[in-house]
């Protein structure tokens, strides 16, 4: 992973695990009611249908997006994302629901803090354009062969 920006390192690990959250959640609770019946993952993340979809999708995008700008931009989308919804879970307090049926308990809120910081430290941390490939001194670029 030598090769790759901080922001493309992001996307892949992010958008993996999101993905991954969103397959194991579904196996603590499939309701997409309202916020329906609401299971707490390895006892302590609260999800139900919808918020295992919003991971499995928000990683998704993150694995789509591995190219370098795709990737700044997966970064800086789903960091402003992530610490805007982190900020609303806090306001509306635990074991609530963001939009009437994404259930978010303090736990999310904290990790959904980490996850924006996280993709907003790589978006920053991401040149607007990649850096330039150089060869060694005193070698001569290859040549097409005819």
């Amino acid at each position: 992973m030598n090769d790759r920006s901080p922001a493309q390192v992001y996307a892949l690990v992010v958008g993996g695990t999101l993905v991954v959250a969103g397959i194991i959640g579904f196996f603590y609770s499939t309701a997409f009611d309202s916020p329906g019946k609401v299971k707490d993952v390895f006892g302590v993340l609260s999800v139900n249908g919808w918020h295992n979809v919003v991971h499995i999708v928000t990683g998704a995008l993150g694995l789509v997006s591995l190219a370098y700008a795709a990737a700044r931009s997966y970064a800086l989308l789903l960091g402003v994302v992530y610490v805007v919804v982190a900020v609303w879970g806090f306001i509306i307090g635990n074991h609530e629901s963001i939009l009437g049926f994404i259930p978010v308990n303090t736990e999310d809120s904290v990790l959904h803090v980490i996850l924006g910081v996280t993709g907003l430290g790589a978006y920053f941390a991401t040149p607007a354009a990649p850096p330039a490939t150089t060869t060694s001194i005193g070698t001569a670029p290859m040549q097409p062969s005819p």
